[in-house]
């Protein structure tokens, strides 16, 4: 195993500069007001020593001060952990691919909600795979894809209305949802399973399982997804979709996903 990260302890400038970074973020997170004595009382110490290392991290621009009186992290932090996110997307996600494709020995890929569709970003096939060209950048409808059911998991009733208000639910194959409402109630099925199941929606003999995969915001940001054809992975299904949502779960552990939406 690695080495463990060493503590900085908190009676060091740079510990309790920590400290109230940590603080400033969590309240923020959830919607209380992170001013100097809210900050104090969080973290057990005097207003005054609080309040002179808020002052020195807005002088570095590590947080900025609000008329209000309130602190908020700089955007800075933000962008570096949007762009630190998209980098283990990317690489890590292949790996996740890779093992899961290997351990199943069916294609494996991952895609991103856009718009109301869904875009194959990586893609992983095992060695005796007859799939012919690639997948990468292929776009489906959200609303037959069991992609789209993955990526909209955290969303509400009224977001996906939303998202689908201009969608004209026509067939793709013999099960595609007729409606909203339709997929609706098979989302609220996956959510209970804990895994998107797709029988036949998107094109007539395919068949696939979906998970989603959760980022350091506790958001949705992609879908791992397992594709066969029916009549192999229909008799499969508990073994591919656990395995995809245990694939999912990993790649949202190293996006830094929040314990409590992966439990």
């Amino acid at each position: 195993m690695p080495p463990a990260t060493p503590s900085v302890p908190s009676s060091s400038s740079m510990g309790r500069g920590l400290d109230v970074l940590s603080s400033v973020a969590t309240l923020t997170r959830d919607l209380r007001p992170a001013t100097v004595s809210v900050i104090a009382d969080s973290l057990g110490r005097e207003r005054s020593q609080v309040s002179r290392t808020l002052t020195s991290l807005e002088r570095s621009g590590l947080v900025t001060r609000a008329a209000d009186r309130t602190f908020t992290l700089a955007w800075g932090w933000y962008a570096a952990a949007q762009e630190l996110s998209a980098r283990r997307l990317r690489t890590h996600g292949l790996v996740v691919l890779e093992d899961l494709s290997s351990h199943l020995g069916e294609a494996a890929f991952l895609s991103v909600l856009q718009g109301n569709t869904t875009l194959t970003t990586l893609e992983s096939l095992p060695a005796d795979s007859r799939m012919i060209g690639s997948w990468i950048g292929r776009a489906y409808p959200a609303y037959c894809s069991d992609a789209g059911r993955a990526t909209l998991w955290d969303a509400s009733a009224d977001e996906i209305r939303a998202v689908f208000r201009a969608t004209e639910f026509s067939p793709q194959g013999p099960n595609t949802p007729t409606s909203i409402d339709d997929f609706l109630a098979r989302l609220d099925d996956d959510r209970r399973r804990g895994f998107a199941i797709v029988d036949q929606e998107a094109e007539p003999g395919l068949y696939s399982v979906a998970a989603p995969v959760w980022d350091h915001r506790g958001e949705v940001v992609a879908a791992v997804q397992v594709i066969g054809t029916r009549d192999v992975m229909a008799e499969r299904t508990a073994t591919c979709g656990e395995a995809c949502a245990r694939a999912a779960a990993e790649l949202s552990r190293e996006l830094g996903a929040p314990s409590a939406v992966l439990a």
